[in-house]
């Protein structure tokens, strides 16, 4: 009895010690400066100050479990790494097209895709660049999800001066931290939801650079350009704790334009509500991929997509969140198939450029094909 309960005693010892170095690791890990900073002062008294933020954090205006009923974390993660779809990733390259961003004509209106919900937009003179990821990497883990092949060609190098860089909200596919380091100093304004600012204050942005908003709130930039901050059913976080910083949707306005930028979002009356007060919207660039039932109340599936569209009023859809990394157990194409699907028989149109086509606002008649197709 004394030698088992000896033996009992040392590994107690040894798993407790195993467990403490483990803790201590994660600590010190999470105090890496890619974890972003919490708001403090001034920051965190604005934020207070939302009515979309409650007991310490910020709140859907629906309610949104971050799991559907007769779902669990447990069950998700045992058929993430031991099941998954035998298609998540494409065994080919992608197609793109290496586009020279700082020789584009100054004066038209055009959309750049990178892969996933990267992209850039030269609108009434202005040079804008949405949720930038440029590392090859969409987690704080590096080589854990990885970019598919042929999707990372882009860089910070690779682009001119930035006059407003839009971030939808902070999870690791959005905000990346080694392509925001690149990109300082060559941003003019960062727009970002409250809270966000406190990360790139930490990564050596000035304050006076970074424009921290509320949803239901415009910016305006001159007469004839204005940044709309709309809601999105979502969530934020980029370590265990969530929800201390808004996700965002975005509307840009011209006098003859009318853009909206989705960020994640599950579906909700916040599409129609959108719709009907900024009218048509030329083009809506929804999420579409990373989808599961399972957590359903934050990224819509493709029908959803389409049906958001119609909500929106919009001309043309641009579906984005694919294409790039593999979040979720769809195939990896199965997104752009089926969005188009659906968007067909709402008769809504598509726009669906290759990494680095060129987009041309203002041309409704452009025609783009079927890329995903015939890749396995």
């Amino acid at each position: 009895m004394k030698r088992l309960f000896k033996i009992l005693k040392y590994t107690m010892i040894t798993l407790f010690s195993i467990l403490a170095a483990l803790s201590f690791a994660t600590i010190i890990y999470l105090r890496q400066p890619l974890f972003g900073q919490e708001a403090s002062g001034k920051r965190l008294e604005r934020m207070k100050q939302s009515k979309n933020y409650r007991e310490g954090v910020f709140v859907n205006r629906s309610p949104t479990p971050t799991l559907t009923e007769g779902y669990s974390m447990p069950a998700i993660l045992f058929d993430f790494f031991f099941k998954g779809s035998p298609r998540k990733t494409p065994l080919k390259s992608l197609p793109y097209v290496q586009t020279n961003l700082k020789e584009l004509p100054a004066d038209s209106n055009l959309l750049i895709w990178f892969g996933h919900s990267s992209y850039y937009i030269q609108l009434n003179g202005l040079k804008i660049l949405i949720d930038p990821v440029f590392s090859g990497n969409a987690s704080p883990i590096p080589g854990t999800t990885r970019a598919f092949e042929g999707t990372n060609t882009y860089g910070a190098d690779d682009f001119p001066q930035i006059d407003y860089l839009l971030i939808s909200h902070d999870h690791y596919d959005h905000l990346d931290y080694q392509t925001i380091k690149a990109l300082k100093g060559k941003v003019k304004k960062v727009v970002c939801g409250l809270g966000v600012g406190a990360h790139f204050e930490r990564w050596g942005y000035a304050p006076q650079t970074i424009s921290e908003h509320d949803w239901d709130e415009s910016l305006v930039v001159n007469d004839e350009f204005k940044i709309h901050t709309l809601p999105a059913r979502h969530f934020s976080g980029r370590t265990f704790k969530r929800n201390t910083t808004l996700w965002m949707s975005y509307l840009l306005e011209t006098p003859k334009q009318k853009i909206f930028i989705g960020g994640d979002s599950g579906y909700d009356s916040h599409f129609a509500e959108i719709g009907k007060r900024f009218g048509s919207i030329d083009l809506a660039i929804l999420e579409n991929g990373q989808y599961n039932i399972a957590w359903h109340a934050i990224h819509c599936l493709p029908q959803e997509v389409a049906q958001a569209g119609k909500d929106l009023r919009a001309k043309r859809i641009m579906p984005v969140h694919s294409g790039k990394f593999s979040l979720a157990l769809h195939s990896w194409d199965e997104p752009l198939n089926e969005v188009s699907r659906f968007s067909k028989e709402l008769n809504i149109p598509l726009v669906t450029p290759i990494i680095g086509e060129i987009v041309w606002m203002e041309n409704e008649k452009q025609v783009f094909r079927e890329w995903w197709k015939g890749l396995e």
